[in-house]
Parts: C-alpha cells; sequence; structure tokens
C-alpha cells in the first residue's frame, strides 16, 4: 500500500488527508525596492502553496514615481523626511520588473510544474499585474486599477480571507477601502459590508513605510486584522550578518547562493540580486550592491560575492506556507513567517513585539528575532530544492517530507500525564527521515519533555500544568535528500 501512495503522491495523484486542501487567497503590493525583487523571485517558487490574486505596484517612503509636474514632496515619516527633504521622485524601479520576472518564470515554468499541480500558469500571472498609487508616499486620493483590484476582491463573494501583503506603504490598500467607504457608507446594509469587508481583510505589513494606515485604515476600519513585523523581518533583511544566528549565516554567503540558489538554476534565479553580482536597479544609484569593488566595509558590513543581500519582505508571503505548524489562522503560534503577539489594546492587531520573543539559545536569552532566525536554515535548503526544481525534472531533485501524528494536531491532557504520539513521514522521494521534536515553550504555557523512540514521540506534561494551558510539541521529520529538507507537524497539548 505504501508503495502505491508513494506512486499517486509523485504522479501528483494523491494528496494526502494531513495536506491543506484549499490555498489561502493572497494580493502583493509592492515597492520594487532591490529586496521586494529578491522577495518576489522567491515568492514565485512558493507561489504554488497559496493563490494569488494581485500583484500590484505601489509606492513607500523609500519609493515613488512623482506626477511628472515637477511637484516636491517631503516625506511624512521621520526617517527619510531627514534623509531626502524634498524630492521630485525617489529611487523609483519603474513599472516593467515584475513583468520581466513572470516572463522568467515563464521559461522555468515547465519544470516547476513537475513538481507541483499547483504553479500558477504565466498568462494568469501576467493578468494580475496592475499598477496602484504609486506617485508619492502615502498617496491615495487617485482610483487606481490596482486599488480597484483589491476593492473587487475584497466585495466579491468568496467569504476566504485575503491575504493583503504590504511590502512597501500601505496606501494602494487604504485607497481600495477608502473606494468601498465611499460608495456603501451612506446606504443602510453599510454596517453589514463593513463588516464582511473587515472579516475578510487581513494586512500584513512589514513596518509602516507610509502613514495611511494610522491617518485612514486604523481609524476607519478598525476591525480588520493586522499582521505587524516591524523587528523580525530585520534578520532577513539588510543587517542580517548582525542578526541571524552564526549557524545558519553560511546559508546565506557567497559560496552557498552561488552554487545551490544563483547561478546554473535558470534565468528566473539568474535575476536575483545579490553583493557583488554586477547587476544594478533601474532607478537606484543609491544601492551599490551589485558593484564588485564595494564589498569592503559598505553600509551593512563587509562581503563576499553572491552574498545575500535583503528579503525584508519574505516573511509576509512565508506566513502562507503550511509546512505543518498550523500558523496561518493562529499568528501566536509562529511559522516561517514570524511570531506575532496580539496587541494588549487592539484585539485586531497582532505585533512582533516583546511578547513575542523566543529564547535564542546562541545568545542565551529571550530575542525577538529567533522567532524568525530559528527556522532560516530549514527556509534556505527548501529554497535551494525549489530553485533545483526549476532545471531538474521531479525525479532528480528533492522534495520535503510531510508528517503527520496519528492523534492529530490537537491533544488534551491533564498536569503530569505521559502521552505517547504516533509519528508518520510521507516523503516523495523515498528518502530516510529522521525524526526530532522539541518544545516550543513561547508559543504556549510552558515546556513539556518530549523524547523521540523511533516512530513515537513520548510527552511529559508538567506536574504544575493547570487546566485551560497548552502546551506546544513541535515535531520535525528532516530527510536524507539534498538538499535535506524538513517538514513539521505541531501538536498542541490542552490541559483539562
Amino acid at each position: 500500500m505504501r508503495k502505491i501512495l508513494y506512486f499517486m503522491l509523485c504522479m501528483g495523484l494523491f494528496t494526502p488527508i494531513f495536506a491543506k486542501e484549499n490555498l489561502p487567497r493572497t494580493i502583493v503590493t509592492t515597492d520594487g525596492e532591490i529586496d521586494d525583487v529578491d522577495t518576489f523571485i522567491r515568492m514565485l517558487l512558493y507561489s504554488n502553496e497559496f493563490h494569488l490574486e494581485g500583484l500590484i505596484y505601489s509606492s513607500s517612503m523609500w519609493h515613488y514615481q512623482g506626477d511628472g509636474k515637477g511637484t516636491l514632496f517631503t516625506s511624512e515619516m521621520e526617517m527619510t523626511k531627514k534623509m531626502y527633504g524634498a524630492k521630485t521622485d525617489l529611487r523609483w524601479p519603474g513599472v516593467n520588473w515584475i513583468q520581466d520576472l513572470l516572463k522568467a518564470y515563464g521559461e522555468v515554468y515547465p519544470k516547476l510544474s513537475q513538481h507541483s499541480k499547483n504553479y500558477p500558469i504565466p498568462a494568469y500571472l501576467h493578468s494580475l499585474v496592475k499598477v496602484g498609487n504609486i506617485d508619492f508616499e502615502g498617496e491615495m486620493d487617485q482610483i487606481t486599477p490596482g486599488s480597484e483590484l483589491i476593492k473587487e476582491k475584497l466585495l466579491d463573494n468568496n467569504p476566504d480571507a485575503i491575504f493583503l501583503q504590504a511590502w512597501g506603504g500601505t496606501n494602494t490598500i487604504a485607497r481600495a477601502l477608502k473606494s468601498i467607504e465611499e460608495a456603501y457608507s451612506k446606504q443602510k446594509d453599510w454596517p453589514i459590508i463593513q463588516e464582511k469587508v473587515s472579516k475578510k481583510a487581513i494586512i500584513y505589513t512589514v513596518m509602516d513605510q507610509d502613514a495611511t494606515y494610522k491617518k485612514y485604515i486604523g481609524l476607519h476600519w478598525p476591525k480588520i486584522r493586522v499582521f505587524y513585523n516591524a523587528h523580525q523581518f530585520g534578520s532577513f533583511a539588510y543587517p542580517w550578518k548582525r542578526i541571524m544566528p552564526k549557524a545558519a549565516q553560511p546559508y546565506f554567503e557567497g559560496p552557498y547562493m552561488a552554487k545551490n540558489i544563483i547561478l546554473n538554476h535558470g534565468p528566473l534565479l539568474k535575476m536575483y540580486y545579490a553583493y557583488g553580482d554586477g547587476q544594478k536597479q533601474a532607478g537606484d544609484d543609491e544601492h551599490i550592491h551589485g558593484d564588485p569593488n564595494k564589498l569592503k566595509n559598505a553600509q551593512w558590513g563587509s562581503f563576499v560575492p553572491y552574498d545575500f543581500i535583503s528579503e525584508g519582505d519574505s516573511p509576509a508571503f512565508l506566513h502562507l506556507v503550511e509546512v505543518g505548524l498550523n500558523n496561518l489562522n493562529n499568528p501566536t503560534y509562529g511559522g516561517w513567517g514570524g511570531r506575532f503577539a496580539q496587541a494588549k489594546d487592539n484585539p485586531y492587531r497582532y505585533e512582533d513585539n516583546e511578547e513575542a520573543a523566543d529564547f535564542n539559545p546562541e545568545l542565551g536569552k529571550l530575542d525577538i528575532n529567533y522567532a524568525q532566525t530559528r527556522w532560516l536554515i530549514a527556509l534556505q535548503q527548501d529554497f535551494a530544492a525549489r530553485a533545483d526544481w526549476c532545471i531538474k525534472d521531479f525525479k532528480e531533485a528533492n522534495h520535503a517530507p510531510q508528517i503527520t501524528v496519528r492523534q492529530g494536531m490537537k491533544v488534551y491532557a491533564r498536569a503530569g500525564q505521559n502521552i505517547t504520539l504516533t509519528l508518520f513521514a510521507l516523503d516523495p522521494d523515498k528518502n530516510a527521515v529522521a525524526f526530532s521534536a522539541w518544545p516550543y515553550k513561547e508559543a504556549g504555557s510552558g515546556a513539556a519533555d518530549i523524547q523521540i523512540s523511533g516512530d513515537k514521540a513520548l510527552v511529559k506534561i508538567p506536574e504544575t500544568a493547570k487546566a485551560g494551558e497548552t502546551y506546544h510539541v513541535i515535531i520535525e521529520g528532516k530527510d536524507n535528500g539534498t538538499p535535506s529538507l524538513t517538514g513539521y507537524r505541531r501538536v498542541v497539548v490542552h490541559i483539562l
């Protein structure tokens, strides 16, 4: 029977019962900075894990087009106000770079589609590209094709949530919401429409890159859920050498990046920006990362050719990737997109504040960034595997094992009780999978003791556990393929 399941899985004919059936809906808004481009490339290799419904150019405090009339604009944000002063335009990369990446995606799509039937066809992705509000930072007066697409999706009859990713400012999202308010706020069913939109929209924003959330969205749409990443993204961004654990850094350094991801992996990965690669982004004379003569004592440290630059926005889409951690609708659980704590003064807002810190064993203390950095080695190996998918047939590449637990993801126990969990790994490549387990203390009420014995996880609940508490058990299954890939299953033990 197991041989039959392996065959069906490899042929794309079988979806395990523990796999997610419905992909989350999402729209990307981006200001096109270098790190957005690199995030976008990685995102395309994960586009089989969610349902893309919009790819929208937007502006931010760092990037805007200008109105073409010579109008001067001074940032509302203190950092960029001091840095740039009054500008007619700012480091604008244009409105063609997404299409250029999608063209390269089209060239590798025949290979990618061997590895997952869920990869979107290139023509569909091209149809999603819209220009949003780009003239200036925070501009939300104009109705744009991008804002209208967001409006349309928020008002459609599909009740599923839409994750609105803000890689730049939230201004195009704000314009869409304002258009809905202008169209319906004077109708008698406005409270129903507002409630529907508020339940559907979830904004994952990387910093505040303009003031439109503070000045409009938060005031007029207070029940829209917001996942606000102000800290943890930094470990995946320009200052990565200062933040990442030392053990993770070799996977982001030039020798690994060049060999396993960027070079000889097809036209899409060739467009990935790395230190010293000779590439220069149109419109951005400020960033000199591609210059091989300016790698020593640069803004963020000293580097070697093909070192990682930044993917500061990747946590926004990685939150949607279901690897078995069940974090999509549980932002306090933690996962590949970081971990959040519910804001004390707002039940609809989740932040990566000090309450979302995890214990970093390298530092020996709680660390806000470790909720993101603890996953980085597995993340980077998974990226390398997907880079291989761009050039290799299914049988030549590696694919992550899928892990399940017979007892389910939610179990009940009493204080001091011993629980036995039965583990199962399904590896598409028939690789051996080694189990390990650890307690995610910070995501729950404390740490249970966990021991692995073969395909069993033996969990001992503390004698001090109290009714209503939860204990998170993370099961990892790591295969022996190349690169070695990891699957997960989170079990939450609820104390009776």
